[in-house]
């Protein structure tokens, strides 16, 4: 029987509506289309109209049919359309079949952040998921298919887990102090924490979740609610010294040292205040019992306890600026290296535009180039000069790709031999059949070259330097002690036979601004950078060294699950073209960067739209006209940053190309390694012509 009204099987139902009446089902259980069941039918209707990831199985097989949104899901999974349910899900259908089987009998199950162990891009890994498997009848009120509607929510279980982990380790601390703690929310102060030593002076009574004033109203007319009240409206912290205090459970008075402090929010509301204190009763008695015994020596007793105190408060001064100075020097150091570096590059940069303007006013263009060369020169320098920075931060936007170690290696033993010298004998003892890794080449060259200097420095006299590479695999108690999961990694040895390091300089070889080289030699922030790039990257390193017998740098790399890429230099290809039409949105808050980039890929044979914000792209995504591949900045303003922007794209296009640029980036915000395909990123500043190459070569890679 036909259907009334529209229907996908005519028309629509997006991307995956296409393929379905495209596919082949006569090859299948459920035969042709025009067999199935009315029931049936109405039901794939309604799941491809629908925006919310859904996936119909059919029959005793479980035959996949499925919308858009379930077609996200299901990105780094081979083609499951007309496959039975068993062989796409085929790492975790023994935990699914079960729940499948009683869709199948006629029972509806629904589940909140199922963990599952599955397979993506060759790597297996641990994904949540909230789903419902509902029964699909038909006339005959027989069960026909399952449905699944799904949604997943790995990033919400992560974060809990990370605050609900970060909760109880702030609690273990506060848990070991020998203080009393609470934490009060609200302008009712209510309990949401306690530590035991609390517990320990309130005696027992129910705390949690309840006001100052309902849990201790044996506190009334003592001042103590009145003292919340006011550091909660003024925001100012109180303190106080041998407090009385009176309880039910006590007899006579005890006496504390008392702090109230204000908890602000993000915006510097006062949301809840920090209680803490001492209890000191043993303290005061002392000193009362004292003046009893001898009332001359009161006098002396009280200026005794004064300086006391005076000394506390000063050693606490004292502290403060301590650490102040301390980090003030850490600061002066960056600060004072980074300033001269920046400072020589911008009057590099204003020599070479003012010379250029006094050029053009004297209508003289012979030699511009070069003064253009020479700002190119040192925008590049400054460019590396923040990656440094924020690779030391681990702050550093990466693009990692499955690389060839012993190659990249290999690849640059003649600029390390150039680097260190005829003094140093280098060696390279490349791996027979070396593992690919997932990093940043470039920054591992970096990272490389960083530690074959150091090597060479500690050399003077000459010596031998040796570059390995080797297979490791880590089981559970070493990779413990390496501070990573256990499993195979790719093995980067730096040896050096110079004058080695004794223990107490190997534990600080890492720390920031620490140096051994004389002064104005070093900034100490060389292998800090390197350890935060490993460390950012998924690895470790280690340091193997004593005096007077050479240093081992040993960087431990994770090991793709794959082949690494081909070498660029080897597979040479003509550079792309320019555009040929395609129309581009490009989102950046900056105008002057917007403008200029618009510019540019208009003259390059682009079609240019664009935008300031998150919302507004979003907008120009959701409209009608073609938008063949997006160019957005990462943060941006408007609520939305560049990868919400980005990931709402893809649902509207499935097939949109998006190219990220930025200059600092979380690598939770940008990907860093686990963005989708058709997605690459770009560190601003960069050439403008490589943007237009890297657009090229984007819109070329683009399925057929």
């Amino acid at each position: 029987m036909n259907l009334p009204g529209p229907s996908v099987f005519q028309s629509g139902g997006g991307d995956m509506g296409a393929k379905m009446r495209a596919f082949d089902w006569a090859r299948t259980p459920l035969g042709p289309i025009a067999g199935w069941s009315v029931a049936l039918r109405v039901t794939v209707d309604q799941m491809l109209a629908s925006k919310f990831p859904a996936c119909l199985f059919c029959g005793p097989d479980l035959i996949a049919i499925y919308n858009d949104g379930y077609q996200t899901i299901l990105a780094t999974k081979p083609q499951a359309l007309g496959q039975p349910m068993r062989e796409t899900w085929r790492e975790v259908w023994p935990q699914l079949q079960p729940i499948a089987e009683r869709a199948l009998e006629g029972e509806s199950t629904f589940i909140e952040d199922y963990q599952i162990h599955i397979d993506r891009n060759g790597r297996m890994e641990d994904a949540w998921f909230t789903f419902n498997y509902g029964p699909v009848f038909d006339e005959h009120g027989q069960v026909i298919a399952m449905l699944d509607t799904v949604v997943e929510t790995t990033s919400k279980v992560l974060a809990e887990r990370h605050a609900r982990e970060e909760r109880a380790h702030q609690q273990r601390l506060l848990q070991q102090m020998p203080g009393f703690v609470a934490v009060l929310s609200g302008p009712e102060h209510v309990f949401d924490y306690v530590n035991d030593a609390y517990v320990q002076i309130a005696g027992t009574r129910e705390l949690l979740g309840r006001s100052v004033r309902a849990a201790f109203p044996d506190l009334q007319g003592q001042g103590f609610f009145e003292m919340l009240d006011q550091v909660y409206a003024t925001g100012m912290p109180l303190r106080a010294h041998a407090l009385p205090v009176r309880f039910s459970h006590a007899a006579g008075e005890r006496f504390i040292d008392l702090l109230y402090e204000p908890i602000r929010d993000a915006t510097g509301q006062v949301r809840g205040i920090f209680a803490g204190g001492y209890d000191v009763s043993e303290r005061v008695q002392a000193e009362t019992e004292l003046r009893q015994l001898n009332a001359t020596l009161e006098q002396r007793v009280a200026e005794r306890t004064l300086a006391r105190e005076r000394a506390w408060e000063a050693l606490a001064e004292t502290q403060d600026a301590l650490r102040q100075a301390q980090k003030m020097e850490a600061v002066g150091q960056l600060t004072g290296g980074i300033a001269h570096d920046f400072n020589n590059l911008l009057a590099a940069v204003s020599g070479a535009l003012q010379l250029m303007r006094m050029r053009l006013d004297q209508r003289q263009t012979d030699g511009l180039h070069a003064y253009l060369d020479m700002g190119e020169r040192s925008v590049r320098r400054a460019a590396s000069l923040t990656q440094r920075l924020l690779a030391f931060s681990r702050r550093q936007t990466l693009d990692p790709r499955p690389t060839d170690v012993n190659r990249l290696v290999q690849g640059m033993e003649e600029m390390v031999a150039r680097t260190v010298g005829p003094s140093v004998q280098l060696a390279v003892e490349p791996a027979p059949a070396p593992w690919p890794t997932r990093v940043d080449a470039s920054q591992l060259e970096n990272a490389l070259l960083n530690l074959c200097i150091n090597a060479r420095d500690a050399m003077p006299e000459g010596g031998r330097l040796v570059l390995a590479t080797a297979n490791r695999t880590l089981a559970e108690e070493e990779a413990a002690a390496h501070e990573l999961p256990a499993g195979d990694y790719v093995c980067l040895r730096v040896t050096d036979t110079g004058t080695g390091m004794p223990q107490d300089i190997v534990q600080r070889v890492f720390d920031p601004f620490f140096t051994t080289k004389p002064l104005g030699q070093g900034t100490g922030l060389g292998l800090s950078m390197v350890y935060g790039f490993v460390r950012q990257s998924g690895g470790q390193i280690r340091v193997d060294s004593e005096p007077g017998r050479g240093t081992t740098m040993t960087l431990l790399l994770p090991r793709h699950l794959g082949d690494a890429e081909a070498d660029d230099a080897g597979n040479a290809a003509d550079p792309p073209g320019g555009g040929a039409g395609e129309t581009l949105l490009v989102i950046e808050d900056e105008d002057i960067v917007r403008e200029l980039l618009t510019e540019v890929l208009e003259d390059a044979g682009y079609t240019v739209l664009g935008a300031a914000d998150g919302p507004a792209g979003l907008r120009q995504l959701q409209a009608s006209g073609p938008i063949d591949l997006l160019v957005t900045d990462v943060g941006l303003p408007g609520g939305m940053n560049g990868r919400q922007v980005a990931d709402a794209g893809r649902l509207l296009r499935p097939e949109l190309q998006v190219l990220f640029i930025t200059g600092y980036a979380e690598a939770a915000t940008v990907g860093n390694g686990f963005m989708e395909a058709g997605m690459e990123v770009m560190t601003k500043p960069f050439d403008l012509a490589a943007l237009v190459s890297r657009v090229r070569e984007m819109l070329d890679r683009r399925p057929a």
